[in-house]
């Protein structure tokens, strides 16, 4: 499993196709009766390229309380996991949202998280790669950041 590398950039050093990704996203969330065709369509972005970049950008937002991260990750059906993650989570001085688990299929169960970041959390990278590094944890990625 390789690990992913994040980075800061600024806008300006950015393709437009990325920022027309991050339009269409914000577009999507403050308007759920649009669909992904017309919100494209509306900008000149191709579904294509929509569907291949929106999990790889997020808006940097930064506020005194923190931020919200939705991560999805794929987890062994075994006892213990989630507890390891959340305990994880909760020794970085993040704090868990929300928990939504799967009935386990094939020995894998899908659970999605939604984390608040804290001033006084570690760095996010390092909490994100402690979690990833969990003996059981398959594959986890960003679905969103508020």
């Amino acid at each position: 499993m390789g690990t992913e590398e994040y980075y800061i950039v600024t806008k300006s050093a950015l393709p437009e196709v990325l920022l027309k990704v991050v339009e269409a996203k914000h577009r999507l969330a403050c308007d759920e009766s649009l669909t992904v065709q017309e919100v494209t369509d509306a900008i000149g972005l191709s579904r294509s390229s929509f569907y291949k970049y929106r999990d790889a950008i997020l808006p940097f937002h930064e506020n005194s309380r923190g931020k919200t991260l939705n991560i999805m990750l794929q987890v062994d059906d075994q006892p213990g996991i989630l507890s390891r993650i959340l305990q994880k989570i909760a020794g970085s001085k993040a704090n868990v949202l929300t928990i939504q688990q799967s009935i386990p299929t094939g020995g894998i169960a899908s659970v999605a998280l939604g984390v608040e970041i804290l001033p006084e959390t570690e760095a996010t990278e390092d909490l994100l790669s402690g979690v990833r590094n969990i003996k059981g944890v398959h594959y986890l990625k960003i679905l969103g950041s508020e």
